[in-house]
């Protein structure tokens, strides 16, 4: 074989190595393009609602994941679409980050700034303030996920009294060293009252806020079930008591 020839060869295995695992094109422009089960319908949402807002983020052509330093998640399994929007260049936009970064973008662009508050453990409150450009507001969201996390999270949260009332915008937590976070984006019901649900996270480290596949009803996937006592996520596993409203 001729040394040029060899090391065309080298050079094409190396590349196709360093491709991302989960190439795969992603059709839909939005949340509320993904497709529904035979008899089911979204529920309805108030205009200018948080779970509106949650309905119509944009998601990204790529299905793959990237970390916040721009290489591609090892798991490239757990995800069905991802999520337009920052991950940041700093590895703290994990769980529960995602859940207040997604919270917090709502209430900015509502320009409800006075609403932008999170607790940590010791029930200390950040607040955004006055000072309202994105550059402050970034550096807010930093400093809100270094010192908050799921347990803080969980605790800032209220128990959702009755879960067939579940909402996009709600929030799937566990809190924990670790545990985990994850927010309700879509919900859709059938004639019969059943209600299917998709979630959102990210993980550790840091990476890109993705829908999640349904890894146990491959059917129904990337929905579930809310009749489920057990909830099956592809990094996760929670029970309904987990479930909680702002």
């Amino acid at each position: 074989m001729k040394p040029n020839l060899r090391m065309t060869i080298i050079l094409s295995i190396f590349c196709a190595l360093s491709k991302p695992l989960f190439s795969q094109t992603n059709p839909y422009a939005s949340i509320c393009n993904i497709p529904l089960p035979e008899d089911y319908s979204r529920v309805e949402t108030d205009k200018n609602s948080f779970a509106e807002w949650l309905r119509n983020l944009s998601l990204k052509k790529s299905k793959t994941v990237y970390l916040y330093n721009g290489v591609p998640k090892k798991n490239q399994s757990a995800q069905f679409a991802v999520i337009d929007i920052s991950v940041g260049n700093k590895d703290l936009q994990q769980c529960a980050d995602a859940v207040m970064r997604l919270g917090a973008e709502y209430l900015y662009a509502q320009k409800r700034f006075d609403e932008i508050i999170f607790q940590d453990n010791n029930h200390h409150a950040y607040k955004l303030g006055s000072i309202t450009d994105r550059k402050h507001f970034d550096n807010y969201l930093d400093n809100v996920f270094a010192m908050c996390g799921t347990l803080s999270l969980e605790k800032q949260l209220k128990k959702i009294k009755a879960i067939n009332e579940l909402q996009p915008g709600d929030v799937l937590i566990q809190g924990g060293s670790p545990g985990h976070a994850m927010m309700v984006v879509d919900v859709a019901v059938n004639n019969s009252g059943k209600k299917i649900f998709l979630l959102a996270q990210s993980y550790m480290p840091a990476q890109d806020i993705h829908i999640v596949i349904n890894p146990v009803n491959k059917k129904l996937s990337p929905w579930f079930e809310l009749s489920d006592e057990t909830i099956y996520t592809p990094e996760w596993v929670f029970g309904k008591g987990h479930f909680r409203t702002w």
